[in-house]
């Protein structure tokens, strides 16, 4: 099969239709094998019923519905791993995608090599007020991963099948696949150019509060990718040179003591002085790192994963 193109919706009776007769009409144009797989993310509107009656006139529908609003991570994980084509399209239900941009992603994909080819959205029919946003949050999330897409939140992205068939996509990492894909090993990520149409149905299912969680998500990410296997590299190194500068200031404080009291000197108590409780602060906080290290360790060491990679041939 050449394409699966992965459709997660929510609450999207009105559109459904339009799409489905859109990319079926492109994928019969250029005589693509398809299927097209729909991932009712629990609807609470009339989405499934219109789903099951395009099912039973059209064979190359597959429909999976969740029993309640998951969101979309888990929606795209169950339509990758339920998807047979050699290349995977995703795109929102919304019908602000255009289906006519199918075939010359499927063609960067096989013809040029990319692994994952991401839209990008250059003129938008959005508001300012998540516009601005969004170029804040794709600059950072650029600085952390490396890659240098302009949309990472785009819906529209295709996919050479291993790539989707090595990633695991939970939460709300949806934004962050490319990144996700280059962690495992899936250097050759392109960009293109793509239609953003305005909403024709309903209105927009996100609010404010995924920008705040989108930095959180990649700051996880990204503190995964560098020591998720490998914990006591980060809070080992940290607990060992807090304790070090800790155990090095109750020194002086101790010396400063003893040298005032050999000179006849008034000093006062170590006890009263801020800076031995600040030392020592500090070294219990070191230790207290030192040790989360060596647990993670041990956890890392007992994971069924801990030996999880992907190979890219065999002969």
């Amino acid at each position: 099969m050449d394409i699966s193109v992965v459709i997660p919706l929510y609450n999207e009776e009105e559109s459904l239709p339009e799409l489905f007769e859109w990319i079926k009409r492109v994928m019969q144009e250029h005589h693509f094998s398809y299927e097209v797989i729909f991932v009712d993310d629990g609807s609470t509107d009339h989405s499934w019923e219109i789903i099951k009656q395009l099912q039973r006139e059209n064979r190359e529908i597959r429909a999976i519905k969740f029993r309640r609003n998951y969101g979309k991570s888990p929606g795209l994980h169950c339509g990758f791993q339920a998807s047979a084509g050699d290349v995977v399209i995703t795109m929102d239900a919304d019908l602000q995608d255009s289906p006519d941009e199918i075939p010359e992603l499927y063609r960067m994909i096989k013809e040029e090599g990319y692994d994952i080819i991401s839209g990008w959205k250059k003129k938008r029919y959005d508001p300012l007020s998540k516009t601005i946003p969004t170029k804040l949050f794709n600059a950072t999330a650029r600085i952390f991963s490396g890659i240098q897409l302009h949309d990472f939140n785009c819906g529209l992205k295709s996919y050479n099948k291993e790539v989707v068939k090595s990633i695991e996509i939970y939460n709300d990492m949806h934004r962050y696949i490319p990144y996700l894909a280059k962690i495992a090993g899936f250097g050759k990520i392109g960009e293109k150019e793509v239609q953003h149409r305005a909403r024709k149905y309903g209105k927009t299912k996100f609010g404010w509060n995924r920008f705040f969680n989108g930095y959180l998500d990649l700051l996880t990410i990204w503190f995964m990718s560098k020591f998720g296997k490998k914990p006591m590299h980060f809070f080992g190194l940290l607990g060992s040179l807090m304790f070090f500068l800790g155990f090095i200031a109750i020194i002086i404080v101790g010396v400063n003591k003893i040298i005032a009291l050999y000179y006849g000197l008034s000093a006062p108590l170590v006890t009263n002085s801020p800076y031995f409780y600040i030392a020592l602060t500090t070294m219990i906080i070191g230790s207290q790192l030192f040790l989360s290290g060596f647990l993670g360790e041990i956890i890392s060491r007992n994971a069924i994963e801990r030996n999880k990679y992907t190979i890219a041939e065999e002969i």
